[in-house]
């Protein structure tokens, strides 16, 4: 079974669709390996890699047919890190931290990483907290670039007006003691239009290529890291969004962000613009409650213009157009799912046909 239910050739963008489901410990499966899969339009498997440790987070194609693939191994942090594997499986690289949710792979060879760092910090309580670390680092694991979140929470209070701080403090005190950030993000901004628009205001950019967004999903709020000075320059979603996933910036200069709406019960994907902050563009469904993933998920901007959603809690993959017209559908099928699988997909990425043509991955 292939797992497509439905496919419109003329309005769907023809790729391959990368992602996993999730797995606490695949070593307790039979075969002791949790699949990553790239299929095609059909939903056939045109190739896969094989992982013996616990498999959650974000993959990433590279043009030769390597990937990388973050672990899910909070409870074994000796397994823990950022992995490079080659078309047959093989660890050629490997980088040993906390990775949690999101890393990026920038275009001189870096990688940007988020993590978490569990220690006290004294102006958020008195007792042990849960911190966003952002670093940047080369292939020789040089670290060129940190970030700790907890040294800028200030910022978004300054950002914020007085309800929606009142709103987030709250939130930090009563609901999220101890993973009070629970980031999910970590966007390197590409060049967009929202920058160009800024600097011919004549305003000091915040949205300037190289920044970064990212989303305290406790908080309900997503925002800009300027870099490298590390400020934190624009902040935005208290009482708008809720549980959201995986906001960052088109080329437009908007943002798409998966609103997983997890108090609210029912989920929707938003393009929102940043300067005016409005919603130019939503997904949802007629009956609310149809759409809903209350944690992980994702969506991807198409270049023809069209959404791939990851419904991940239902591990639900699906294509629509800007009208919202449904033009690819996957379902994760039951013959995939192994003994210790979780049930879900944490995100995907679409390929374009041409992007492993200098690779043999599919031949």
């Amino acid at each position: 079974m292939s797992g497509v239910t439905y496919h419109d050739r003329t309005k769907s963008y023809s790729g391959y669709t990368l992602f996993c489901e999730s797995y606490e410990d695949p070593r307790a499966t039979e075969g002791g390996k949790a699949p990553i899969y790239l299929i095609d339009m059909e939903g056939t498997p045109v190739h896969q890699w094989e992982v013996d440790t616990a498999l959650q987070s974000f993959c990433r194609l590279l043009p030769n047919g390597d990937l990388f693939y973050p672990t899910r191994d909070r409870s074994k942090i000796e397994e823990a890190g950022l992995r490079r594997l080659n078309a047959e499986s093989e660890v050629v690289w490997s980088y040993h931290c906390r990775i949690d949710h999101d890393y990026q792979l920038l275009d001189n060879g870096n990688l940007l990483l988020h993590t978490i760092a569990d220690h006290m910090s004294p102006q958020l309580g008195p007792e042990l907290k849960r911190n966003p670390y952002f670093l940047e680092i080369n292939r020789d694991k040089e670290l060129l670039w940190e970030w700790r979140g907890e040294r800028h929470l200030e910022e978004i209070f300054e950002l914020l007006p007085a309800k929606e701080e009142d709103y987030v403090r709250n939130r930090i005190k009563e609901q999220f003691p101890f993973d009070w950030a629970h980031n999910n993000t970590c966007q390197l901004i590409p060049e967009n239009d929202t920058y160009r628009e800024e600097l011919d205001r004549g305003v000091e950019p915040r949205f300037k290529p190289g920044n970064v967004v990212f989303s305290y999903r406790s908080l309900d709020v997503i925002g800009v890291i300027e870099r490298p000075s590390g400020k934190i320059v624009w902040a935005w979603g208290p009482a708008q969004l809720d549980g959201q996933h995986k906001p960052h910036m088109l080329e437009n200069g908007n943002l798409l962000i998966f609103d997983n709406g997890t108090c609210r019960g029912h989920s929707r994907v938003i393009e929102f613009d940043p300067l005016e902050e409005q919603i130019e563009w939503e997904y949802s469904t007629a009956a609310k409650e149809d759409f809903f993933s209350p944690y992980i998920s994702g969506a991807q901007r198409l270049p023809n213009g069209n959404t791939l959603i990851c419904e991940g809690g239902k591990a639900h993959l699906f294509e629509v157009t800007p009208e919202k017209e449904v033009v690819w559908n996957f379902q994760l099928p039951k013959e995939w799912h192994k003994e210790g699988g979780l049930g879900s997909i944490y995100r995907c990425l679409r390929y374009p046909k041409d992007y492993l043509k200098e690779s043999d991955l599919l031949s």
